[in-house]
């Protein structure tokens, strides 16, 4: 049964706001320029890198390993009552929506909440939304780090039993294999919007 996540506080975007600036896009030499309205200040390059987690199998994975299509990313946690639960259809939807163009993509959720989040939690999430979803967990240092090289946030809220919620950004990520992190989608965009998005990611890769 799919328990889900909290919303994301205004505090959470703030802080990640302020990691990360997004600015029009206006560089000549992008490849990717037709299909993106949007960057990040100092490149693409600012945004993901390396990773080693525990995949919902009980395998330690590496990044290379997880992004081997053109994947979707995002950060949350299972117990969330509302938005990841939301944003992890939605994203599950769009995948559908780009396999009929013919177009096979990935996605990925990534805890930051690994405490309750094991392989098997997190498996019992995945298989609900989609046969492709991947779900990672790892230590408290691994999500950490994955999370610091996405300029994600999340905080837990103070709670003296098991039934925590955690604030966290709600940002989904483009992926390519290779390439890296091109692409980042709010939770206002739909899934129609995000499968034209990746097929002109993937059409100029």
């Amino acid at each position: 049964m799919i328990r889900a996540i909290a919303a994301t506080s205004t505090v959470a975007m703030i802080a990640l706001m302020g990691g990360i600036w997004y600015v029009s896009q206006d560089a000549s030499d992008d490849q990717f320029a037709q299909c993106r309205s949007s960057t990040v200040a100092g490149g693409a390059g600012a945004i993901g890198g390396p990773f080693e987690l525990v995949r919902e199998d009980g395998v330690t994975v590496t990044d290379a390993e997880v992004i081997t299509d053109p994947t979707l990313l995002y950060f949350g946690y299972t117990f969330c009552p509302d938005v990841c639960p939301l944003d992890a259809s939605r994203n599950a939807e769009a995948v559908e929506l780009l396999e009929e163009r013919g177009i096979m993509s990935t996605p990925v959720m990534i805890t930051i909440d690994p405490e309750r989040d094991t392989p098997e939690v997190l498996a019992e999430f995945t298989d609900y939304l989609h046969p492709r979803m991947i779900g990672l967990t790892g230590t408290d240092e691994q999500v950490k780090a994955a999370s610091k090289a996405y300029k994600t946030y999340y905080k837990r809220q103070p709670s003296e039993d098991e039934f925590y919620l955690v604030d966290h950004s709600t940002f989904t990520y483009l992926v390519l294999p290779e390439t890296g992190f091109v692409e980042y989608f709010r939770r206002e965009t739909t899934p129609e919007q995000m499968a034209d998005t990746v097929a002109c990611y993937v059409t100029h890769s």
